[in-house]
């Protein structure tokens, strides 16, 4: 089953799975798309923040957006990188529904507002973002 626009409510939360972070990841990632000494080199190596991100879309890719009528995203707002993520860290993902509100422009859409985030071992927060995403509503 497909979950619709009104299958969300304020308050719903999702846990999106771990992921661990290895060391050949951080630096492959940095290659291709962010490479800066902090990601690539040996010794306190950590993890950009956009490999952060990426990962974070993954699980949420998996856990929540394959099992919608997910439309498309009109943005995301405050994202936010809080510790650094080094290698070996375990991330946990969770989202959790701060609105929802009719489309404006389309009429069998409403728009989703989560809060997405990434927590580590210890329960502490590394990333934070506002997510946004059209959503299909339950047609009939």
């Amino acid at each position: 089953m497909q979950l619709t626009f009104e299958d969300f409510a304020i308050g719903d939360a999702y846990e999106l799975g771990t992921v661990k972070v290895s060391r050949t990841e951080i630096v492959r990632f940095a290659r291709a798309y962010d490479p800066q000494p902090r990601h690539l080199e040996p010794g306190d190596l950590i993890a950009s923040g956009w490999h952060v991100t990426a990962m974070f879309m993954r699980l949420y890719a998996d856990g929540v957006l394959r099992h919608s009528a997910a439309e498309v995203s009109p943005g995301v707002d405050e994202l936010r990188w809080l510790r650094p993520v080094r290698p070996g860290d375990v991330l946990s993902g969770r989202v959790t529904v701060t609105g929802v509100a009719p489309s404006l422009t389309r009429p069998d859409c409403g728009i989703l507002q989560q809060r997405g985030e990434f927590v580590d071992e210890g329960d502490r927060p590394v990333m934070r973002v506002t997510l946004y995403g059209l959503m299909r509503r339950r047609e009939g």
